[in-house]
């Protein structure tokens, strides 16, 4: 069984005892996580899509860790004209553990494919 679900402006294949690295989320490590934005869900030859959400459905994580990724440089040079400036940038993320999809049996689903 495997899902798709929405966080931080993006969307992430996961699948039961999954780890994945998400944008920062404002949770403690340990703690549990529902993403309730699924927009598709696959189970066995049953595959539900939502419009744009499958109503109902959630996914269940836990906090692992926080960190930053490896720092990106950024240089900005122009040649003979003594200009060089050096930046850097170190996105913050939160490391996950999908513990649970729960797809929503009951309703009916939006589209569903066999």
């Amino acid at each position: 069984m495997y899902a798709v679900i929405k966080t931080g402006g993006k969307q992430y294949k996961v699948a039961e005892g999954q780890r994945l690295r998400v944008e920062k989320l404002p949770v403690e490590p340990g703690a549990q996580v529902e993403f309730d934005e699924v927009m598709l869900v696959a189970d066995g030859e049953t595959i539900t899509v939502g419009t744009p959400h499958v109503a109902g459905s959630k996914v269940t994580a836990v906090v692992t860790a926080q960190g930053r990724n490896k720092k990106v440089e950024i240089i900005k040079f122009r040649r003979r004209k003594q200009y060089m400036k050096r930046m850097g940038h170190r996105q913050a993320y939160t490391e996950l553990q999908v513990t649970a999809i729960e797809p929503n049996r009951s309703a009916p689903a939006d589209v569903q494919v066999n």
